[in-house]
This record gives structure tokens, C-alpha cells and sequence, in this order.
């Protein structure tokens, strides 16, 4: 079959599909991996094949449209998806209805409308049997609708927005007539009848939606789920010399992730507090540390090494705790190699990530507005000393190790594809 692959030029939401677009390669399947022009490198450096659509938009942007953005877009969910960790009984429709077409407006229609021309035109002319695209990359439903193709999302975080959706459907119901305005729908049902078709709920959420959490970790709405294992993938990497002999001392690796340094003014911790706590210890800390972030520091202790980027599959297995911010790549990477966490969050889903891995037993929950060098060695030294960690690091392992592979995934998609009938949750 033919499968065509849908993100706008977002890194970590590209590395979280890059496996199942080798797996369903690697089955004889052709894929193609659309994206917006900048962002052929990534694609191809993954070896995989691009088609350039549209026009760039730096994501980042679709962020400072947002008033106080600095602080709203590193404080836990975006509105209107911050509901999704709320009581029914906490969510109100004024609420939903506003923040979401304020959302439509200045970040999905941001991202989306340059990408949708080139997108259908493309779709229409190499006819994809599937269309996988990630979870507010709308153009990808748009151009499966536009060439009768089947599509479903992969999830790079907590499906939020398939219960934001839930609440938004169940609420829009118990409105008047006059009430009852759904800017998301509008505008793709717009886009769909201008080829031909209508708006149907799986424009916003998917036919069925790829989830690589264990059960422990989800956040699910009322949709199709299909399970599959997180395969680690960061990029082009190569290991270096010191990471090939083992450590002579336990190794704590601390990684606060890229979004900090790319996105705003640096980490949310204070890193040099949190080094000069470590120094005394007998440990040896590896830091992936921005050259910039670098430069902020006043001294590196004896025990630590800080380097702009190492290839996490290869440091985590090597290390006995992992320091970081609870990103998705990151804490999955971890998980898998039955390492004990210390979750730093305070950015997107990563809160709610935190407080799901320590509930499994493999972690420490210490958010970054309390992540004091004090703080942050009193929780490593627990986890470093109470056997306790290591054991739920090593259930946890196994729970990811249970889901079906990339490969068990390409052909369970190749058999649903060619068989039109609705999807089963797995």
C-alpha cells in the first residue's frame, strides 16, 4: 500500500513517527513524509523520502501569538486543553467554546492553511491508501478526506486533545440551538465540502489514534486506541569515545530537553544550583547542556560532564538515574531501560507524565518551581538508595516491552487498510 506521513516541521513530533514510517517501509510498503519546505533535512537525514508542501511557519511563533506567552507556554497544558486533567464538573462550555476558536485561529489555521493546497494536490495525485498525521496536523485529514484515503493519528504526548474533544462534544450538546458554535469543525468541514465531502468527527480526532504509552501512562478519550512500543530515535547521532567504556562510579545523567533553549530564555531550573549540590557525591553526572546554557555556568564540578548532545539510547543504558524534564523521547527512552526517574516537569503534558510515573513506582515527581540543588539531591539520593525505584524502573520496562513493535503495527495497519470496516481498539 501506499502511505503517506503528515507533520508540520515540529522535531519531536516527527521523531515520535519516524518508527513506524521505517517499519511500514522496511514491510514493502512506499512511503512519503510531507512537510513544510524546511524541514526536508529532518526527513531525509532519517532516510526517509520528503515532499516539501507549502510554506514554512516556524512553530515557535504560532506560541508568541499568545498573550503572556512566556509564562502561559511553560506553565502545564495550552488552553483550551488544560481541561483534559480536569473534573467533568470543572469545565465550563463559555470556556471551551472561546478558547478553542481562539486556538483555531492563531495556532491549527497558523500551522495548517499553507500546508493544505500542496498537501491535497499531492494526496489526489499519488493516491496513499493511509494517511497517518499527528494529532494538530490537520491538513493530514483534510488531504485523506480530499482522495478517499483511511488516516489516523500517532501520538507524540498525552492524547489532551481527544478528551478536550470529548468534554467540547458533550458540553456543545447541552446548548441552545444559537449556542452551539464548533470553529475547529467549521473550518474543516469548510475544507472538506470544497472537495467534495463533509465534516466528519475524524477530521479532529482520527479513525483511530497510534498510542505509545503502556495503559499505566494514557490519557484516553472515547476513540480507537492502538497500542505500539516507543522505538527511540533522536536524530543523526554517533557515540562518543568516553561513552564506550563503562563508569567507573554510578552515572546520573541530567537532560532538560531542547524546548527550553529553542523556544525561551533557558531552563526552567536553576542548573548550576542543581551541579554544585551533585559535586560532593560519588557519582559521575553527564549533562547534555546548550553551548549557550553552558556559558551561563560559572564552574562545572569535578564529577560532571557537560556536553551539547549525546544519543540518549546510547547514555541511558549506561547510567543508574536519569534527571530530566519529563519530555516524551526522554522519559520513554528511559523507561525502557529500567532506569529510576527524576521528572523535573513544567512544560505541556509533562506534569501530568511525572505524576503518572511515580504513581508506577519507577520515579520522583519534584516540579521544576521546587527543583532546588537541595531538593533535587535529597530525591537522587532516593533514588539511588531504595531498592524500590530499581524494581518499578524494571515493571515499568516491561509494560513498554509488552506493546506491540513498529513492525507488529505496519502489518496490522496494512490488514485494517484493506479491509474498510471500522477499527478495534487493541
Amino acid at each position: 500500500m501506499r502511505v503517506l506521513f503528515v507533520t508540520y516541521a515540529e522535531r519531536t513530533h516527527f521523531l515520535a513517527m519516524a518508527p513506524l514510517a521505517w517499519a511500514l517501509r522496511t514491510a514493502g510498503h512506499e512511503v512519503r513524509f510531507a512537510s513544510q519546505p524546511a524541514f526536508v533535512d529532518e526527513i531525509t537525514q532519517a532516510g526517509l523520502t520528503a515532499v516539501p508542501v507549502g510554506r514554512y511557519r516556524d512553530p515557535g511563533r504560532a506560541l508568541e501569538l499568545t498573550p503572556g506567552w512566556q509564562t502561559a507556554g511553560r506553565a502545564g497544558l495550552p488552553r483550551p486543553y488544560d481541561v483534559a486533567q480536569r473534573h467533568p464538573d470543572d469545565v465550563s462550555w463559555p470556556y471551551l467554546r472561546d478558547e478553542f476558536a481562539r486556538q483555531v485561529k492563531d495556532w491549527h489555521k497558523y500551522e495548517n492553511v499553507p500546508m493544505i493546497p500542496d498537501l491535497v494536490a499531492f494526496a489526489r495525485a499519488w493516491r496513499p491508501d493511509l494517511v497517518i498525521w499527528e494529532p494538530t496536523t490537520y491538513a493530514g485529514p483534510i488531504a485523506a478526506k480530499a482522495c478517499g484515503a483511511r488516516h489516523g493519528r500517532v501520538m507524540f504526548s498525552l492524547d489532551i486533545y481527544g478528551v478536550t474533544r470529548d468534554h467540547y462534544r458533550r458540553l456543545r450538546a447541552q446548548q441552545p440551538p444559537h449556542d452551539r458554535g464548533d470553529a475547529l469543525a467549521e473550518w474543516l468541514d469548510a475544507y472538506a465540502r470544497h472537495h467534495g465531502g463533509e465534516f466528519t468527527e475524524d477530521m479532529i480526532t482520527g479513525e483511530f489514534t497510534i498510542d505509545q504509552f503502556p495503559r499505566s501512562l494514557r490519557m484516553e478519550a472515547d476513540l480507537t486506541y492502538l497500542p505500539m512500543r516507543y522505538v527511540p530515535y533522536g536524530g543523526p547521532a554517533v557515540v562518543p569515545q568516553w561513552l564506550r567504556a563503562a563508569p567507573r562510579r554510578p552515572r546520573v545523567a541530567i537532560t532538560m530537553g531542547l524546548v527550553a533553549t529553542e523556544r525561551f530564555d533557558g531552563y526552567a531550573v536553576n542548573l548550576q544550583d542543581i551541579l554544585d549540590s551533585l559535586a560532593d557525591l560519588e557519582i559521575e553526572v553527564v549533562a547534555t547542556v546548550a553551548e549557550a546554557e553552558q556559558r551561563r555556568l560559572a564552574r562545572i564540578p569535578d564529577n560532571a560532564r557537560l556536553v551539547p548532545f549525546v544519543p540518549l539510547h546510547a547514555l541511558v543504558p549506561t547510567c543508574a538515574a536519569v534527571i530530566h524534564h519529563g519530555g516524551f523521547g526522554t522519559l520513554s527512552t528511559t523507561a525502557l531501560h529500567a532506569v529510576p526517574q527524576l521528572v523535573l516537569p513544567l512544560h505541556f503534558d509533562e506534569p501530568a507524565l511525572a505524576e503518572g510515573l511515580a504513581r508506577q513506582g519507577c520515579a520522583i515527581h519534584l516540579p521544576a518551581e521546587r527543583a532546588t540543588g537541595p531538593a533535587v539531591r535529597e530525591a537522587l539520593l532516593r533514588l539511588l538508595g531504595e531498592p524500590a525505584f530499581a524494581d518499578g524502573a524494571h515493571r515499568m520496562r516491561e509494560q513498554m516491552r509488552a506493546l506491540p513493535t513498529p513492525n507488529e503495527m505496519a502489518r496490522r495497519l496494512a490488514a485494517m487498510t484493506a479491509d474498510r470496516r471500522p477499527v478495534t481498539t487493541g
